[in-house]
């Protein structure tokens, strides 16, 4: 009997290569692959594709598996980086790491391996996966502090019926104890902490690479008062209280931006309107299966392992149980039912 073949993707770390042992556990035939998505340096801070497809190559031997490298650095450019640059000019706060996953990994790497001859696909996502007849279902993982389902809410049940995610039982201490008895290379490395595709690259370093910004002033909303000048308007989000630099006592938040005029807006108020909402409208809404009907009621994740929130879903617009905090234009609201992702949007602006 000939064995399912998948694609597993191998970043280098720990999780993808667990994911690949497991896999050959389960009686896959597994080959891996390193999607090299992003190789550009920036002054001061290297990129670390060439350390991370060196270490994923070192566990594809230490497995015995097929090794590829699929080069997708320009897709990543247009449909990851130029999408982040375009948002975050426009003033609001996008989240990379789910474009990237609609985009590449489970739309171009998913393409890319069937064409190859895969069955399957696989990664090491900290998520489940329920196959039905004709459909497929997002879960939650085991471990709810490390669960990427908010970062997946954009794919498609399609190809999630072709994905495989062999860690969604684990804990990431049991993950990193099965890389230890089994010595792969990977083991005892460490996360990466900094922008998604840069490595350990913060977003302001980043931006100011790639986005031109001019100083501008920091204006108290009540009383129209300048307090102070900022240095571009972009690397400030709704409800930021640090790095302002606007004086001592009472601290100020963030409580809006006008990019056209390159002035952030901020008040002492923590009960501002801007910063507690109760309603959020959504935009560029994605079901990974059926729509929902109106006056649901459901929970939702307003940020990664942030509360599950209580909340009704009507007319594309989410009515919370209780005021939520910060809650940023550009960012996703990913809603649930029960262990069930169901999808979700991008919250607009108020």
């Amino acid at each position: 009997m000939t064995k399912p073949r998948v694609y597993v993707g191998m970043s280098g770390g720990v999780d993808s290569s667990v994911a690949a042992a497991l896999l050959i556990d389960q009686g896959y035939d597994v080959t891996g692959v390193y999607m090299k998505n992003w190789s550009q340096d920036l002054p001061g801070m290297q990129c670390p594709w060439a350390e991370d497809l060196a270490d994923a190559k070192r566990v594809a031997v230490q497995l015995g598996i097929d090794f590829k490298v699929f080069d997708f650095e320009t897709q990543y450019r247009q449909k990851v980086v130029d999408y982040m640059l375009d948002e975050y000019r426009a003033g609001r706060t996008p989240n990379p790491d789910i474009m990237c996953n609609q985009e590449v990994k489970f739309k171009l790497f998913l393409e890319t391996s069937l064409a190859a001859g895969a069955d399957y696909i696989a990664t090491g996502h900290y998520t489940r996966v329920e196959r039905l007849a004709d459909t497929a279902r997002l879960l939650r993982a085991r471990d709810d502090n490390k669960d990427q389902t908010y970062f997946l809410y954009r794919v498609t049940s399609e190809a999630l019926a072709k994905t495989v995610f062999p860690l969604g039982n684990l804990t990431k201490p049991e993950v990193r104890q099965i890389a230890k008895d089994r010595g792969l290379w990977t083991a005892r490395k460490k996360e990466s902490m900094g922008v998604c595709f840069v490595g350990n690259v913060g977003m302001r370093e980043f931006l100011s690479q790639y986005i031109m910004t001019r100083p501008g002033d920091i204006i108290d909303k009540e009383s129209g008062r300048v307090l102070g000048r900022h240095d571009g308007a972009i690397f400030y989000t709704l409800g930021q209280r640090h790095g302002l630099d606007v004086g001592g006592g009472l601290p100020y938040y963030v409580v809006g931006k006008n990019m056209d005029k390159n002035e952030v807006y901020v008040s002492r108020n923590i009960n501002d309107e801007h910063i507690w909402r109760t309603e959020i409208k959504l935009t560029d809404i994605h079901w990974i299966n059926q729509p929902l009907t109106e006056d649901t009621r459901i929970q939702v994740r307003l940020r990664h392992r942030g509360a599950l929130i209580n909340a009704i879903y009507s007319a594309d617009t989410l009515h919370l149980e209780s005021a939520e905090r910060a809650v940023a234009p550009g960012q996703s609201a990913v809603i649930y039912r029960g262990e069930e992702c169901l999808g979700g949007g991008i919250m607009s602006d108020i």
